[in-house]
């Protein structure tokens, strides 16, 4: 890194605005020190402030960020950052939507053809509120609200996979779930199909899935429900049937190497069980996984 490069971070970090938190972690640390000596105590003090600096300065700069994931050091550990974050908090009106961005990516072309997407879905999200917010204001007033965020659900050495959900409240609540797993090293952006041979992995997981919601529902005394026959509750009271997932299920890689099929909430199950979650055994997946370098 030039010279040039290392001035401009210090002029990010040093225009970074000093949050309450710290104001309170500094007089805390000075009250502090008149009971130890004053070498301790500035050291203390030390590194609670510049750990509530670096903290503050990835989410409110993202040019910082950006040259952070750009130094050696600090870059290996800088995975999954939260680039924007728009919020809303009136009365009655509530939005609170944080944009990840993936800057460690060796192929910068992949880091960000995803962090365009994220950055775009969560701009479209925000201002579908507002536009829902203003009708709202406009007709009398409602309620109306969106949380939406990510979760990392696996980070190894080859494998990142990120969460991302939407909750969105108009009287009950909806949730939406989508996952992006990447293999690292390979900078590969995985879809399901490409981790088999051809599509007879459709059948496969879901004939697992369906004997995995009925077992639920017998070991629980259906106080677990899901939309599948077979299961005790008469095919007349289903909401829906569930046979088979999409060809592009939400899904993910767990750090066991493990398989896992989400489902948003209501679209296998009554709202109450929310968003729920699969894993297949990998040996029922040998005879169609292309290999078992990412599943085992």
């Amino acid at each position: 890194m030039n010279d040039k490069k290392l001035k401009d971070l210090q002029k990010q970090y040093e225009n970074v605005p000093i949050p309450k938190e710290l104001d309170f972690i500094v007089e805390n640390t000075l009250k502090q020190g008149k009971k130890k000596k004053r070498r301790s105590h500035l050291w203390l003090f030390g590194t609670a402030a510049a750990a509530m600096l670096f903290t503050v300065s990835l989410n409110i700069s993202p040019a910082m960020a950006r040259t952070l994931a750009d130094i050696p050091v600090v870059g290996s550990v800088v995975k999954v950052l939260t680039w924007t974050e728009y919020e809303v908090s009136e009365e009655t009106y509530d939005a609170n939507i944080e944009v990840p961005s993936i800057e460690n990516l060796e192929d910068k072309e992949l880091a960000n053809t995803i962090n365009e997407k994220y950055r775009a879905e969560g701009k479209a999200l925000y201002e579908e509120f507002i536009a829902e917010v203003d009708d709202l204001k406009a007709n009398g007033g409602g309620h109306v609200g969106v949380d939406s965020g990510y979760d990392i659900k696996t980070d190894t050495d080859q494998i990142l996979s990120i969460g991302r959900y939407v909750v969105e409240t108009v009287g009950s609540s909806s949730t939406v779930m989508q996952y992006d797993t990447i293999d690292k090293k390979n900078e590969i952006l995985f879809s399901l199909p490409i981790l088999f041979k051809d599509d007879a992995y459709v059948n496969v997981i879901s004939e697992n899935i369906k004997e995995q919601m009925r077992a639920e529902m017998l070991a629980s005394n259906q106080e677990k429900i899901y939309w599948v026959k077979g299961a005790g509750i008469a095919d007349e009271e289903l909401f829906y049937d569930f046979t088979a997932i999409d060809a592009k299920q939400e899904f993910y890689i767990t750090d066991s190497g493990k398989l896992v099929i989400s489902f948003d909430k209501y679209e296998v199950a009554p709202g109450y069980m929310g968003v729920v979650e699969f894993e297949i055994p990998t040996d029922l997946l040998q005879d169609v996984l292309v290999s078992n370098e990412y599943i085992h």
